[in-house]
């Protein structure tokens, strides 16, 4: 039904599946099948998909939380005087869902390691668009380390 690119596949083939049918009930179909142990009829084609796709979401959720932070991170130290308790508040929203992740999915921690200075560059970039000011600005290394940005206490001077 979304599959890899998000798309309905509904009316590609002559015969469609029920995965392009109705894919709630593929879900249903599939989870009864496994915990029934009829692995002869689950649809693997298409469960390999979904839990492949599944896992480039989470990966794609964490680098967008991440941004977030970084940009608001960024606002709030260059832009003191416009201060809100409305980027305060985007700012613990987002640290709140990158810690939650890390909670349900502790192997995604090297991944936000290993992100975090291609996120940084991007959140600089966004920054920059979003406030109106010089991107140069905004130093090209981050000036929050990785434990700063998650750290629900820690605010830039």
């Amino acid at each position: 039904m979304t599959g890899k690119k998000g798309i309905r596949r509904q009316g590609l083939t002559p015969n469609p599946s029920l995965y392009e049918q109705d894919y709630y009930l593929w879900l249903q179909t599939t989870a009864n099948q496994l915990g029934e142990k009829k692995f002869a009829e689950v649809d693997l084609a298409n469960l390999i998909e979904e839990i492949e796709s599944m896992g480039r979401s989470e990966k794609s959720s964490l680098v967008s939380n991440l941004q977030i932070v970084l940009m608001h991170l960024l606002k709030y130290k260059y832009q003191p005087e416009k201060r809100s308790n409305s980027w305060l508040f985007t700012i613990f929203e987002h640290r709140d869902r990158l810690l939650e992740a890390f909670e349900v999915s502790p192997s995604l921690k090297p991944y936000f390691r290993e992100v975090f200075p291609k996120c940084y560059t991007k959140a600089r970039k966004k920054a920059s668009l979003e406030t109106g000011l010089p991107i140069s600005t905004f130093p090209t290394e981050s000036p929050f380390n990785p434990e700063e940005t998650l750290n629900t206490e820690y605010l830039p001077k």
